[in-house]
């Protein structure tokens, strides 16, 4: 009797989508995240192409589930969009993100930010921006070769991936799209949206008044018309022919 050996699996590996750290540590991080997130996703709202994320677990290697990194945003050129637990680098054409953000906070300082960009230089984040927003500071990586070299003068610069413009002032980070519009908070964007909808609704209610004149001026004319009708019946009915007067 032949007796058959067990066969040895190898056991399937997780990617777990959350690491349990929280995606902020206050109010004033989970802002600077949301609003560079979420404009970001406007800028390239008509490009299928580009996919953007918020505090996003992303696996570059296959088989290592340990090797990983959650950057509070990031932009992938080149993949699709739609929604992941995770980004799992070889799953996605073996593209990596070529541009991430952290926002600094208590819980996220020099010492980690070290480390992330270790991470981000190793496995191809061509552009790397780190803002500090209690001390209003913004640092800026670029890759050169194999390397993520720091952005001498950041102030003005324009990312030559994104096409947005930073502008530091002296409480706050501005940043631009290419069209010059300035990125806005989710308040400020319902805000300006209010303001066009009452820009739409006062045009609206114009071009109502001047359907309106319109209408009456036709009026107007036409009962005019009327009365000089009915004036050449009356001399006509008198004897009198207009076209001699």
């Amino acid at each position: 009797m032949v007796q058959q050996l067990p066969t040895e699996t190898t056991p399937e590996i997780i990617y777990p989508d959350s690491d349990g750290q929280p995606m902020s540590d206050n109010t004033k991080q989970f802002r600077w995240i949301v609003v560079i997130k979420e404009n970001l996703e406007i800028l390239f709202a008509n490009n299928d192409d580009v996919f953007v994320a918020g505090d996003l677990l992303w696996y570059p290697v296959e088989g290592n589930n340990k090797l990983r990194q959650a950057p509070d945003a990031m932009v992938v050129f080149g993949r699709p969009k739609g929604d992941r637990g995770s980004y799992k680098q070889w799953t996605e054409n073996n593209i990596p993100p070529q541009v991430v953000f952290e926002i600094l906070s208590p819980g996220n300082r020099t010492g980690k930010m070290l480390q992330k960009a270790i991470f981000y230089q190793r496995y191809g984040v061509e552009e790397y921006y780190i803002y500090d927003p209690d001390d209003i500071e913004l640092t800026g990586f670029l890759r050169s070769g194999d390397l993520l070299e720091p952005i001498e003068q950041i102030n003005g610069w324009v990312s030559p991936l994104l096409g947005i413009r930073f502008e530091l002032k002296e409480d706050t980070l501005l940043i631009y799209r290419p069209d010059g519009q300035k990125f806005l908070t989710p308040v400020e964007l319902d805000r300006l949206r209010e303001v066009e909808r009452q820009r739409a609704e006062q045009e609206r209610q114009r071009a109502e008044q001047e359907r309106q004149r319109a209408e009456n001026a036709i009026a107007q004319l036409e009962q005019e018309q009327q009365r000089y009708q009915a004036l050449i019946e009356k001399l006509r009915q008198q004897g009198i022919d207009p076209e001699q007067l």
